[in-house]
């Protein structure tokens, strides 16, 4: 068996230009909040204006410098909460370490209606209505379903198992799969017996930060991997599982770069424009 190659660059480049006419007749302003100079950051502050100009949307980087305090900080969000021309803002993690234990403090600072991370606890807290209710959720498990949905993949009635449960990635992207009448497993560090859990898996996904941590013997034969780590290693960056020993097994798998990452950005620009939708 030789998996198919989701590619989210490919799934990206399709969203963004359904995006187009929207972003033309609602003009909306997205701003990215940097604190210090994380290299990875950077990085991914550069890949989100990047996206931007594809699709025309209007940026603005507000980058202040490391040692700008909690309650400076704070007070750029209010002023860009109340900013009518701002249509949504993040402020990009990793935060410097004098900021780090403030983080639930500064996104539940931020305006819901503004809040296009969808960190925040009402647009989180929504999205356990129904998939109805999934206005702007988060980026990274919204583009996963994106992905799944561009390349035709069924989630009704198929198990999922998530390995990581972080707020970002693991328990909302559970919720997502779940309003899809998916069954789902989420493991953590603590699972006993993982191999076991992951290979009874339809939909493997994971985002644990590990290279190579899932292994083929780990995987289903004609499972769908999702592949959300992006580890920089000597070698180059390198992915949660070992790409090409299960590439050889999986019915379908993301690549990495290329996967998950545009996606991401992608649900970043198109939450924006949601959020544009519902204000106006």
């Amino acid at each position: 068996m030789s998996a198919i190659i989701l590619s989210g660059k490919e799934a990206s480049a399709a969203l963004l230009e359904e995006l187009k006419p929207k972003v033309q007749a609602l003009d909306p302003k997205l701003v990215v909040v940097q604190v210090g100079e994380d290299p990875a950051s950077a990085s991914y502050i550069k890949q989100k204006f990047k996206c931007c100009e594809k699709v025309g949307i209007r940026s603005e980087h507000k980058h202040l410098s490391e040692e700008t305090s909690y309650e400076d900080l704070m007070k750029v969000v209010e002023d860009l909460n109340n900013d009518d021309d701002v249509t949504g803002f993040i402020v990009q993690l990793p935060l410097p370490k004098h900021l780090t234990d403030k983080e639930p403090e500064i996104n539940r600072a931020i305006d819901p209606k503004k809040d296009v991370d969808g960190f925040g606890a009402y647009n989180l807290g929504k999205m356990f209505l129904s998939k109805d209710f999934e206005d702007l959720p988060p980026a990274t498990p919204s583009g996963i379903i994106s992905l799944l949905e561009y390349y035709n993949i069924p989630v009704e009635g198929k198990h999922a198992v998530i390995v990581g449960r972080s707020n970002i990635v693991g328990k909302p992207l559970a919720v997502m799969l779940i309003n899809r009448s998916a069954t789902v497993t989420v493991c953590n560090s603590k699972t006993k017996n993982l191999a076991e859990i992951t290979r009874q898996a339809d939909i493997l996904i994971c985002a644990v930060g590990k290279a190579h941590f899932i292994t083929k013997d780990m995987v289903k034969e004609g499972a769908v991997v999702i592949d959300v780590g992006v580890n920089r290693t000597d070698d180059g960056l390198k992915g949660d599982v070992d790409f090409d020993a299960i590439a050889e097994i999986a019915s379908a798998i993301t690549p990495v770069p290329g996967g998950v990452g545009p996606m991401t950005v992608t649900s970043l620009i198109r939450n924006c424009v949601r959020a544009k939708e519902r204000q106006s």
